[in-house]
C-alpha cells in the first residue's frame, strides 16, 4: 500500500503517523508546500505576544522525527500541482530544484487546509500589510515590528485570529484599532456574550469600531505608513494592517481534479472521510463535515476536528470503516482577561433555520463564592422546549470558561438533556468548584422551565411590556438599585417585603418579575403564583439586560 497525503500541520501529520501504526510495511510519502510540515499555527499570535518566547516551541515535528521514528518521506516545498484519477498520480513540483516529477499513489488523501481571505480591493499586497496563517507570516509581522517600531496596527476582523492578534500587538506595546464590519466581534455566539468583550477590548484601550470595514489601504508619502479608507468614509493613518477576516477552504488541487465541492464551499466527504473519487481522502479546514444538531453541511476550520478526522481517514485507507461523527464547533478564544466558549448552534443560527429552542441564562461563580478570589460566569443555554435536547451553550468570563463549555459539549454528544445536566457530579472543593456547579445550576433552571415548574420571560418581553396588561415588579434591595442601576420601568418591591405587600400588586395584569441574576425572581415567581397571580420570571436578571442593551 502506497499512500500519498498532501499537505502537514494537524490534519496530514496525525494521519500519517496513524497509518504508520497501523501498517509497517505500507510507504507513507506526505508532500508539504511550506518549510515546515508540523507547526503549532494556533500558538502564533502568542509568540507575537511574547507569551510563547521561544520560536522553536512551535515546530513540534521535523521531517527527521518523522523518518526517524515512523519511516514516513516528508518532502518540504513540494507542492502537488495536479492529480489525474484515473492514473493514480500526482503531479508534483520541488520548489527547491524547480523539478516537476510525478509520484504514483494507492491512497490519495488531502490535507490542503484553508487560506486567509484577502478581500479583493486596492492595496492589500502593500508592503506592511500581512495575513497570519503560516511561520512565515509570523515572521514577516515580526520582522516588520523589528524593523519599523510601529506605534500604531490595525487589525481587520474580530474573529480568533483578530482578536488574538489584536492582544498580541497590544501586548507589544502598539496602539491598535480593531475593525469589523458586522455588529459584533465573534460571530459564532450570540451579540449579548459578545458585549462582555467590547467592554474588555475597550477596557485596554483598544479601538473597537464595529459595523466597520476597509475599502482602501493607500502608501502615504511619509516614512512608509499606510493611508486606510473605512467603508462609512473615514481614512486612518496606521502603520501596519493584518487581515484577520477569515479563512476560505484551498481547493485548487481539488477542482482540477473534478472532487465533489459541497454548498459550503469545502470538499465533499462522506462519513469516512472519502471524497466522491474513490482512494482520495480528504480532512481538515478543506472539508465539510455534518453539523451536530442540524445535520446540515459545514465548515469547521479548527485544529481539533483535523486531527481526529486525520486518524480516521488513516484507518479508512488501510481497509478500516471507521465513522467521523457530526461535528460541534467546540471552541473558545482568550480575550486580555476573559475567555468566551461556544458548543452547538447559537440563537442566530436556530432562528435562521427556524428551528424551536429555549433559552436560559445563569450568572454564577466559577467557585465557592464564599472562598477568595472567585470569577463571575455568565453562561447561556439553548435547548429544545419540549424535548429538552441541547442545542447550544456559550459561556463568558475570566475562569472557568473552559471547564464549563467542555463539560456542555461532552453532555451534548453524549445526547444528555437539561434534565441529566442537574443532576451531574462534579468534584467539589470551595476553591474548585461551588456546590452546585454553573452547570448544575443551569440544569435545574432548563429544567425548571421544561417541566413548568416555573415560567420565564426574556429581555425583549420587557423592552415591549404593554401597560395596559403587565406590570415590572423589580425584587431587588433599594441598595442593589442604587448601586448596581434600575430598569426605569415598573415597581419595586424587594423580595423579602413581597409577601407583605402582595396587596399592591394588581390581579389583573401579568406580572413580569426581575431580580440581578434570576434566583429570587425565580422565588418571588413561586410565592405569586401560589397566590394565584400569573407571572413570569426575567431569566439572568438586571445582569442579562444589562448585556442586552449594551449589545444593541
Amino acid at each position: 500500500m502506497k499512500i500519498v497525503i498532501v499537505g502537514g500541520v494537524a490534519g496530514g501529520a496525525s494521519a500519517a503517523v496513524r497509518a504508520r501504526r497501523l501498517s509497517e510495511t505500507a510507504e507513507i510519502i506526505m508532500l508539504e508546500k511550506g518549510s515546515y510540515v508540523s507547526f503549532a499555527n494556533c500558538g502564533l499570535p502568542y509568540h507575537i505576544g511574547g507569551d510563547i518566547p521561544k520560536r522553536e516551541s512551535l515546530v513540534l515535528k521535523t521531517p527527521e522525527d518523522f523518518q526517524q521514528r515512523f519511516e514516513i518521506d516528508v518532502r518540504l516545498q513540494h507542492e502537488a500541482l495536479s492529480i489525474d484519477t484515473n492514473a493514480k498520480t500526482l503531479q508534483i513540483k520541488n520548489a527547491l530544484t524547480g523539478n516537476i516529477y510525478t509520484e504514483s499513489w494507492d491512497r490519495l488523501l488531502l490535507s490542503t487546509g484553508a487560506s486567509p481571505v484577502v478581500p479583493p480591493m486596492s492595496g492589500v499586497h502593500r508592503s506592511g500589510v500581512f495575513t497570519l496563517r503560516s511561520l512565515s507570516d509570523m515572521d514577516n509581522i515580526l520582522a516588520h515590528i523589528e524593523r519599523r517600531h510601529p506605534q500604531h496596527a490595525t487589525v481587520v476582523g474580530g474573529g480568533f485570529i483578530g482578536l488574538e492578534v489584536m492582544e498580541a500587538l497590544s501586548h507589544r506595546g502598539i496602539a491598535v484599532t480593531l475593525l469589523e464590519q458586522g455588529t459584533q466581534v465573534m460571530a459564532s455566539v450570540d451579540a449579548e456574550m459578545a458585549e462582555v468583550l467590547h467592554q474588555e477590548i475597550r477596557q485596554h484601550d483598544i479601538d473597537l469600531r464595529l459595523r466597520t470595514g476597509l475599502t482602501e489601504i493607500a502608501q502615504t508619502n511619509g516614512e512608509g505608513k499606510l493611508h486606510i479608507t473605512l467603508n462609512n468614509g473615514e481614512a486612518l493613518t496606521t502603520d501596519m494592517v493584518v487581515l484577520a477576516i477569515g479563512v476560505k477552504p484551498e481547493l485548487t488541487l481539488a477542482r482540477n481534479a473534478e472532487l465533489a465541492i459541497g454548498q459550503r464551499g469545502g470538499i465533499q466527504v462522506d462519513e469516512y472521510m472519502e471524497t466522491s473519487v474513490p482512494g482520495i481522502y480528504a480532512v481538515g479546514d478543506v472539508v465539510e463535515t455534518t453539523e451536530w444538531v442540524t445535520g446540515t453541511p459545514t465548515l469547521i476550520p479548527l485544529a481539533g476536528p483535523a486531527n481526529r478526522q486525520g486518524r480516521i481517514a488513516a484507518e479508512n485507507m488501510l481497509g478500516g470503516k471507521r465513522r467521523y461523527p457530526r461535528s460541534q464547533g467546540t471552541a473558545i478564544c482568550k480575550v486580555f482577561d476573559y475567555a468566551i466558549a461556544s458548543v452547538g448552534l447559537n440563537e442566530k443560527a436556530l432562528q435562521r433555520d427556524n428551528l424551536r429552542y429555549e433559552k436560559v441564562f445563569v450568572h454564577a461563580a466559577d467557585h465557592a463564592s464564599y472562598y477568595p478570589g472567585s470569577q463571575p460566569i455568565s453562561l447561556k443555554l439553548l435547548f429544545e422546549p419540549v424535548s429538552g435536547t441541547i442545542l447550544g451553550a456559550q459561556a463568558v468570563g475570566k475562569r472557568g470558561i473552559d471547564k464549563t463549555i467542555d463539560v456542555l459539549a461532552v453532555a451534548q454528544r453524549a445526547g444528555l438533556s437539561v434534565d441529566d445536566l442537574e443532576n451531574l457530579e462534579f468534584a467539589y472543593a470551595p476553591p474548585f468548584n461551588g456546590a452546585r456547579s454553573v452547570v448544575n445550576q443551569i440544569g435545574m433552571v432548563a429544567s425548571n422551565v421544561l417541566h413548568g415548574g416555573t415560567r420565564i420571560c426574556h429581555v425583549d418581553d420587557i423592552q415591549h411590556l404593554d401597560p395596559e396588561r403587565q406590570v415590572l415588579v423589580d425584587v431587588r434591595t433599594r441598595e442593589e438599585l442604587k448601586n448596581l442601576g434600575e430598569f426605569g420601568l415598573g415597581l419595586h418591591i424587594p423580595l423579602d417585603e413581597l409577601r407583605q405587600r402582595i396587596n399592591e400588586l394588581p390581579k389583573n395584569k401579568e406580572i413580569l418579575i426581575a431580580c440581578q441574576s434570576g434566583l429570587r425572581g425565580h422565588v418571588a415567581w413561586r410565592i405569586l403564583t401560589h397566590l394565584g397571580f400569573q407571572a413570569r420570571n426575567l431569566t439572568g436578571g438586571y445582569k442579562t439586560w444589562l448585556m442586552v442593551n449594551a449589545s444593541h
